[in-house]
């Protein structure tokens, strides 16, 4: 990760810790060039996860290192989800860490758990917001004092005046809910659980990302996500492995993601439907 605030702490004793690159645009290159060096040394495979709201200069400051360092054992991904999606993503990566998967299927397992993420937010304004369409009514209605807008970024774009009984479509299969609350408040997302039948609701502090990601600071963002290792292993272990041509790895999916390889000949796996579970 980039940044602290995305890196969720642990729900069990297997769950990776994560490992922060902090201050990459800032502090002198070779230092950082050493610490991912070392971390590659440690691990022999870094994944790195950022959101599409982290910095440029952070951005093209990975790049470099990864140039310099000329391997292809250091992946960067950018998943299409809202920075709280992300660190959720991440999460479950880093509980999958400690399975018996290889480097190259468990960095390739983001692209298709991130099918299984269903990220929003609760927001007091839509006038800036570019991820998701916005109407001009909606628009309009963002002027209004005291007004808010329920949004879905991904699976699918959804967007509602929240209003008495105003409600999102959500997974159909069983998750938990995190909210991320700043200094915006709400209630709504408590009754939004509830309909999604939800295992139940978690709170972290709100990621710095999200204000940019989403076009304000007036935002409460949401995820709804497979907690349990065993089903988060069963979807990634049940998806037919294919070898990179190019770097030799074991991958899932259409692409490598640490060469940025696609395997020839290959058709990409649908997502599997999940059947509603109850928690152990």
């Amino acid at each position: 990760m980039t940044s602290a605030d995305m890196a969720l702490p642990v729900q069990d004793d297997r769950t990776m810790p994560a490992v922060v690159l902090r201050d990459l645009d800032q502090r002198p290159l070779e230092h950082a060039l050493a610490e991912l060096h070392a971390l590659i040394e440690q691990y022999g495979y870094v994944v790195v996860l950022c959101s599409q709201a982290t910095p440029e200069p952070v951005v093209r400051r990975l790049y470099t290192l990864r140039s310099l360092l000329e391997s292809d054992r250091v992946a960067l991904f950018r998943p299409t989800l809202p920075p709280l999606g992300v660190a959720v993503l991440a999460r479950q990566l880093r509980q999958l860490a400690s399975c018996d998967l290889s480097p190259g299927v468990l960095a390739s397992a983001g692209r298709l758990l991130t099918h299984y993420v269903h990220a929003g937010a609760v927001l007091g304004s839509v006038a800036r917001l570019d991820r998701v369409p916005v109407g001009l009514k909606a628009h309009a209605r963002s002027w209004v004092p005291g007004s808010q807008f329920a949004v879905v970024a991904h699976p699918e774009p959804q967007l509602v005046k929240v209003v008495p009984g105003a409600t999102l479509k959500g997974p159909e299969f069983s998750t938990w809910m995190l909210v991320a609350k700043g200094q915006f408040q709400t209630d709504w997302l408590t009754g939004l659980a509830k309909e999604w039948t939800s295992h139940g609701l978690r709170e972290t502090p709100l990621p710095a990302e999200s204000a940019r990601w989403w076009g304000t600071g007036r935002v409460v963002e949401f995820c709804s996500y497979l907690a349990d290792l065993s089903v988060l292993y069963q979807l990634v272990a049940s998806v037919r492995q294919s070898v990179c041509h190019w770097c030799g790895l074991d991958v899932i999916g259409d692409l490598c993601v640490f060469c940025s390889a696609t395997p020839p000949a290959h058709e990409p796996a649908a997502p599997r439907a999940l059947e509603q579970r109850t928690p152990a």
